[in-house]
């Protein structure tokens, strides 16, 4: 009896190194995977999301494991989130220093790309090209029927951003002097925009160069064409700095997206494919209190 209870402790010992073994051969399998999955989120401004998303996908086709979470909100979600902790990345249309609300000095800023942006209407509202105090006056309010700024006989239906979107900040601040604008029917998102503009007779909004296309009447201001050349030299002066910030230096696959951003891959293909600009090649600086320099050499 003693020798099959000896026999039997000696079994189970058996079994119980095999077992550990194998816990163990698993634990540093899981271990070495978790070493290479990694997974960071990009959140906040709708006009930067569509190049985000694309460089995302491609880094994300060229390094396995890696995981890049792309998502919208913007721009002041991306900031306060940022500032949180709750993202890797805050992607923005405004600087930092811009926002009520937001600190400065604890998220890092990276410019990654220039936008232009441009009121657009509907194709059949029957205006190309406005002064700038007619685009003030339609949306304080002041004008409300496109016959009053050379167009049909048609009500203007003003379609803003919603608060918080970076697009919105922009397009107070540099086409419409930072007048306050007319309540009116509110949208979270670029895209959303477009297509409403699109579809909605009268209708008026504003968009990122990226978001516009032969659906939308984008228009002249005094007779000055939105065009990414006239936005390098500021001759047309609706445009931002596209930014991704960051809490503190960036690490691991926050640095690493982040240089990817800035690669020639990034800022010589994509950016222009998905019309952006490439910050070197603007002619003028401009910092977060709106003053403007010349780049020396430009």
């Amino acid at each position: 009896m003693k020798r099959k209870f000896t026999g039997l402790l000696s079994l189970l010992s058996v079994f119980a190194i095999i077992a550990a073994g194998c816990t163990s051969a698993s634990g540093s399998q899981q271990g070495s995977g978790a070493a290479k999955q990694q997974s960071i989120t990009a959140v906040g401004s709708t006009a930067l999301q569509p190049l985000v998303q694309e460089a995302a996908t491609q880094y994300m086709n060229e390094n396995a494991g890696a995981t890049i979470n792309v998502q919208g909100g913007g721009s002041g979600t991306g900031l306060s989130k940022v500032v949180e902790g709750a993202v890797q990345i805050g992607n923005s249309d405004v600087f930092a220093e811009e926002k009520d609300g937001i600190d400065a000095s604890k998220i890092v800023d990276h410019k990654v790309a220039v936008v232009g942006f441009a009121p657009v209407v509907n194709k059949d509202a029957g205006v190309k090209n406005i002064t700038k105090q007619q685009l003030i006056g339609i949306f304080t309010g002041k004008i409300t029927n496109w016959k009053q700024a050379g167009g049909k006989d048609q009500k203007i239906v003003v379609i803003n951003r919603a608060e918080g979107s970076g697009t919105r900040a922009v397009f107070e601040k540099t086409a419409l002097d930072g007048a306050t604008t007319v309540k009116a029917q509110e949208q979270d998102s670029s895209g959303t925009v477009q297509k409403i503009v699109s579809e909605t007779p009268g209708a008026i909004s504003y968009l990122a160069f990226s978001y516009i296309n032969d659906k939308v009447q984008a228009l002249k201001v005094d007779g000055v064409e939105p065009t990414e050349d006239n936005v390098k030299t500021n001759k047309w002066e609706i445009w931002a700095y596209e930014h991704m910030y960051t809490k503190g230096e960036p690490k691991g696959l926050t640095k690493k997206f982040l240089e990817y951003m800035l690669s020639d891959e990034v800022q010589t293909n994509l950016v222009p494919k998905l019309g952006y600009m490439p910050v070197s090649q603007m002619k003028v600086e401009r910092d977060a209190d709106g003053n403007m320099t010349n780049k020396s050499g430009k």
